[in-house]
Formats: C-alpha cells, sequence, structure tokens
C-alpha cells in the first residue's frame, strides 16, 4: 500500500479519513484525497464509484500529492476539477449578480438556461445556496431599488418602474406586508407613522419598548439609555415618536415580566418586519418553549431549508424583537452560545433563567 500522506486539519487520522469515504461525505471534498492501487486512479471523498478495500488505499492531502506518486484523476467523480458544491456555488453568484443587474427580473427559464440546467434542478440549488427562492430573491432587490429610489426623492410611481415593476397594482396589494408601511410613508422616512416608546430599566440593563399601530415593533436592551433612543430616532427618522402614557405603561410592565420571569407565558401583539425568510426563522424561534434551545442548524432544518443555517444566524441577528422573538434560544451545534446582539452575557443570563424550575 502508498504511503499516508499527512491531510489538512478536519481529517487528522487514517480512520476518520477512511470513514469519510465510506460514507462518500462530501464535506470532505478537498480536504483530502485518496488513492486505489488497483486502478491506478485517484478520487475525491464523496467518488460514487464502488468502494474499494481497505488496504488498497492511500490518502493524500492534496491532488498534486496523489499525481507525484502515479496516480491518475477518476473519471466519475473528476478530483482535478472544482467539486460540486463549489460550482454550484459558482453558479448562484452568477445568477444573484444577473438578477441585480437585470433591468426586470430574468424568467427563472432564462437564469435556469444561463446556467445550463434544467429549472427545476436550478431553483433546488439556488434556494439550497441563498435559502430564498429565485422569485424571492428578485422581489427583494426590486424592494431595495424602491427604497432606494424614494429615498433620494423619486416618485412613487416612478420609483416603481425604476425598480423593475411593470405595474403598481400588484405591488401596492402587498407593499405594507413588505416594506412595514406604504410606500408614499416610506419615501417620507416614516413620516404620518406614531410610536410609541418608553425607556426603563431591568435587571438586564436599560430596556426600551417601541409600538406601532399594529404592536411591538422593537424591543432593546442596553447599558446607555440615551443610545437606546438614539438608535430607535435613526431607525424611524421620520416617524412621530410618542412618550409613554399610564395604558403603555402597563404593556412595558409585561414585558419586563417577561424578561424577569422568562417561563410565563405572555402573548405579546408584535409588529414583525422582515423579508419572508427572516419570518420564517423568527417563527421557528418563537416555536421554541421557555428552557429549551435549539442550534442553527436544526432551525434550518425545521424550515425546510437544511442547508441555510448561516442564513439562520444571520436573520437571528437581524432580530429587533428580544425576548418576544427569543433569538436566545438558539446555540451553536456543539451547544456553546454564540454571538447576541445585545450581548453574550444577557443570553446566557436569560437562558439560566429560563433552565430554572
Amino acid at each position: 500500500m502508498q504511503a499516508t500522506h499527512s491531510a489538512p486539519t478536519g481529517f487528522h487520522s487514517d480512520a476518520e479519513r477512511w470513514t469519510a469515504v465510506k460514507r462518500r461525505d462530501s464535506a470532505a471534498d478537498g480536504k483530502f484525497y485518496y488513492s486505489v492501487s488497483t486502478t491506478g486512479v485517484y478520487c475525491r471523498p464523496s467518488c460514487p464509484s464502488r468502494q474499494a478495500r481497505r488496504e488498497h488505499v492511500a490518502f493524500h492531502a492534496t491532488r498534486a500529492d496523489a499525481e507525484r506518486a502515479g496516480f491518475r484523476p477518476c473519471s466519475r467523480c473528476r478530483p482535478d476539477e472544482p467539486p460540486t458544491a463549489e460550482k454550484h456555488a459558482a453558479i448562484v453568484a452568477r445568477a444573484c449578480r444577473q438578477i441585480e443587474q437585470a433591468d426586470t427580473p430574468p424568467t427563472l427559464a432564462a437564469l435556469a438556461s444561463t446556467a445550463a440546467m434544467s429549472r427545476y434542478h436550478f431553483h433546488r440549488i439556488f434556494k439550497a445556496a441563498t435559502g430564498v427562492t429565485p422569485k424571492a430573491y428578485a422581489d427583494a432587490c426590486r424592494a431595495r431599488r424602491l427604497t432606494g429610489a424614494m429615498a433620494a426623492g423619486a416618485s412613487v410611481t416612478q420609483a416603481l418602474y425604476d425598480a423593475g415593476y411593470n405595474s403598481n397594482s400588484r405591488f401596492y396589494a402587498s407593499a405594507t406586508a413588505r416594506l412595514g408601511m406604504t410606500p408614499s410613508t416610506l419615501r417620507a422616512g416614516g413620516a404620518g407613522t406614531s410610536i410609541r416608546f418608553a425607556i426603563g430599566q431591568c435587571s438586564l440593563g436599560a430596556i426600551l419598548v417601541a409600538v406601532t399601530a399594529k404592536g411591538i415593533c422593537a424591543i432593546q436592551f442596553g447599558d446607555d439609555p440615551d443610545q437606546l433612543l438614539q438608535d430607535l430616532q435613526e431607525r424611524f427618522h421620520k416617524a412621530r415618536l410618542i412618550g409613554a402614557d399610564k395604558a403603555f405603561e402597563r404593556l412595558v410592565a409585561r414585558v419586563v415580566g417577561l424578561v424577569e420571569t422568562p417561563r410565563q407565558a405572555v402573548d405579546l401583539p408584535l409588529d414583525i418586519q422582515g423579508t419572508a425568510f427572516q419570518q420564517r426563522v423568527w417563527q421557528a424561534l418563537r416555536d421554541i418553549p421557555p428552557g429549551a434551545i435549539a442550534s442553527y442548524a436544526e432551525i434550518a432544518q425545521r424550515i425546510d431549508q437544511p442547508k441555510a443555517a448561516r442564513a439562520v444566524a444571520n436573520a437571528c441577528a437581524a432580530n429587533e424583537i428580544a425576548e418576544a422573538i427569543p433569538c436566545h434560544r438558539v446555540v451553536r451545534s456543539d451547544g456553546s452560545l454564540s454571538g447576541y446582539r445585545w450581548g453574550v452575557a444577557r443570553k446566557q443570563e436569560l437562558l439560566r433563567r429560563e433552565a430554572a424550575p
């Protein structure tokens, strides 16, 4: 059998590498290669060819190592070409640029044709890589263009057409759900929107609660009450901000109670504004009961996006409503705490309280 070469970090022993080969583990592709003395070829770990006997297999850190040892690339898995995942990532990146640069959103058929794939296969790899469908990605791009155009002073009608909307009727039908306010209000920077707010203290520091007519739009923790107010003013820079009255203070007390005793059931009205993907993630977070945790990968599985763990993490980071949308209940796959926009110490304390009997 050929001498075993060292492999990169991640597969430290021949036993680990052989296990990856037996599993045809695509995650090991590019980490090492293996050769088969009876056929004279070398393969990537995920090669679909018939499994060789262990005594005929040697491992190599790089393709060059395998070729220097006298082996040629396998014609099945083609280890001398980029791995499938890398190819798919490049295809999706090109499609994203195509969508972003188009005056009107390209059709699924056009995108698939450019990628030299069937529409079904292209749709599947695009959604696996980005967490959203090509149409949803195009919709988000148009919404960004629309927001930018109106912020720059364009009329609503002109901004709609500049963003690629051929008709305004369908856009207006769902504008509030997508933008959180009507287009004219958005163009005015939130002018005319009333937001009640209060800033108080809880055991985790300063807390800000803000509410629109639809429900709570922000629950924020911080060390500096003035900074919390400044952040709210910047986010809703032309909205009408109204200080708390007695009725509103009762709602704030319910929020503080949720923070102090998080195992209690409190049904709070929420004004959740985000993309379709973010809202699916946030709903999955609300389904995690107090005292339980889930990993980013588990949340991705629950929303039927098993490869979107990183996108799930980004959605957690974009959450503006602490505790009521419990992003603190999401941890790394090994159980360790990851980042938390209001500080890991607060996340740890919330989890400790929820775990208490």
